[in-house]
């Protein structure tokens, strides 16, 4: 099998590479995160006049029919930058379900916005008690003549604070478990009835946790079948599953190229620290769990245009173990290699070591989607 890329993907490869090296230091990055809602909007348009945000869509959506491997190359190098801005909520999430399940109406007043980069979206799914179930939903949508009120909480919801648009899950029948009777709303992020409460996270990005109390929308908010649409989320939440995966080799690569040139630069007894055998073999157990995530995520990457869901689920699960696997120990190891400075917020290494942490558990962490791969009898 062939994973040269090709002649365009190693052009959009310089192209984000390039913009990210030139726009986003460490330095900018703090300076970008004291910004309104934690992330640059001028840095969002140049993401947008290079023609990033409009990567997945269509042609004839206005954006570049580009595929799951442009997407990857992308999040590869957002995690190495470290990127706080909200593409993941807005392009992979928001942009997954106006993509997979939108009408031609709910594309044609959403998509340009997105692609151009004057809207963001943001993915209002998790709740109290739901942990990594996606039809775990307690949140209401309840029919009023043609439209619906919706009622509920959404918790630790990305970029939920700034965003314009909320994609929300919401019950329209059945019991709080019940794989059928699930909908999808599209809500504006200021409709009445709609509070935040935003707050840094971890990592550095921007949650918020939102009520919805009698929030009424209209029948043209809804995306998909009202009723029955799991599947849909399912094959979004893989999409975004298959994003960060990349997003975190992107992250691990970094890592271990910052500890490598630590170890060539720290001095100890007179000598680099790197030149220390026990150390070089570390740094080489580093590079194996990297080079793994890496295999792993591309293999993710294809198992997008998988037909068959559950062998897409059970390939992404996969994937999804590797990359925790490999993200924890790669974290714990370049905090170890650096010493005590690996430990301040000074040192970008720990940094990446808490978004690598958050990615383990966005969207079900190591021991969840073992469970998962376990229960379909393994990989093979």
């Amino acid at each position: 099998m062939d994973f040269d890329l090709s002649e365009e993907q190693r052009l959009l490869k310089e192209s984000v590479d390039g913009l990210l090296n030139s726009s986003y230091d460490f330095d900018s990055r703090k300076k970008y995160a004291a910004e309104k809602g934690g992330w640059s909007r001028s840095m969002w348009n140049k993401l947008a006049e290079q023609g990033l945000l409009g990567l997945p869509f269509s042609e004839d959506d206005g954006g570049f029919g580009a595929g799951a491997v442009e997407t990857m190359i992308v999040m590869e190098a957002l995690g190495k930058a470290l990127l706080l801005e909200p593409y993941l909520p807005t392009v992979v999430l928001g942009g997954g379900f106006l993509r997979r399940g939108g009408s031609a109406e709910q594309k044609a007043g959403h998509i340009p916005d997105i692609i151009e980069g004057s809207k963001t979206f943001a993915f209002a799914q998790l709740e109290k008690n739901s942990r990594y179930d996606l039809n775990d939903v307690s949140t209401s949508a309840k029919r009023k003549g043609d439209g619906w009120v919706i009622d509920g909480e959404k918790f630790v919801v990305l970029n939920g604070e700034a965003a314009d648009t909320l994609v929300v899950t919401a019950r329209t029948g059945g019991g709080q478990r019940d794989s059928s009777g699930i909908g999808v709303f599209l809500v504006p992020g200021n409709a009445n009835g709609v509070s935040k409460k935003g707050y840094p996270t971890q990592d550095g990005l921007h949650a918020a946790d939102i009520t919805f109390t009698g929030v009424e929308v209209g029948a043209d908010a809804t995306i998909g079948d009202p009723e029955d649409s799991l599947p849909l989320i399912e094959q979004v939440v893989d999409d975004a599953r298959i994003a960060i995966c990349a997003e975190a080799v992107g992250a691990m690569d970094e890592s271990l190229k910052s500890t490598v040139e630590y170890l060539k630069t720290r001095t100890q007894f007179g000598v680099p620290i790197g030149s220390f055998q026990v150390l070089q073999h570390r740094a080489a157990d580093m590079f194996v769990a990297v080079e793994q995530a890496r295999s792993m995520s591309m293999f993710a990457t294809m198992a997008a245009d998988f037909e068959d869901a559950k062998e897409r689920a059970n390939a992404v699960a996969a994937a999804k173990v590797q990359i925790g696997k490999s993200a924890k120990f790669v974290g714990q190891q370049a905090i170890q290699l650096h010493g005590g400075i690996g430990m301040t917020m000074e040192a970008k290494i720990g940094h990446y070591f808490k978004r690598l942490t958050m990615i383990e558990n966005t969207f079900g962490d190591t021991d969840y989607h073992l469970r998962r791969v376990s229960e379909q009898g393994g990989l093979v």
